[in-house]
């Protein structure tokens, strides 16, 4: 054992420490493997209670309390709501809608129809 007695000493003698807590579970060699999926995913649902996307009769597209937890799940994005509005032309919204239709151009599947009604595309 590597230092002195004295050293030795200072420090108490753990036998067999088990982490208490840990969600990811434990391999043949004692490590813990994360297959890279964070824990509290955000649900993907569109009917009951704690919903985060709107159903495509609704126009599909997050709602504001998905975009909320998105946010806190990955700190420092910048999700924003979608241009639903009337706006000026040439104005930051305006551009913002004009790049979402021009990429959702090829989007024809039933929520994507209807997320481009919603943008006004």
């Amino acid at each position: 054992m590597p230092g002195s007695e004295k050293q030795n000493s200072m420090f108490k003698k753990t036998e067999n420490y088990v982490q208490g807590n840990n969600p990811f579970p434990v391999t043949s060699c004692g490590r813990r493997r994360n297959n890279g999926s964070p824990l509290n995913k955000l649900r993907k649902t569109t009917r009951g209670k704690g919903r985060h996307f709107l159903h495509a009769d609704e126009g599909a597209g997050m709602t504001e309390a998905g975009r909320r937890a998105y946010k806190k799940e990955n700190p420092g994005s910048k999700l924003s709501a979608p241009v639903t509005g009337k706006v000026k032309p040439n104005s930051k919204a305006a551009k913002r809608r004009k790049s979402f239709c021009a990429r959702s151009k090829g989007w024809t599947g039933e929520r994507g129809k209807a997320a481009r009604r919603r943008w006004k595309c």
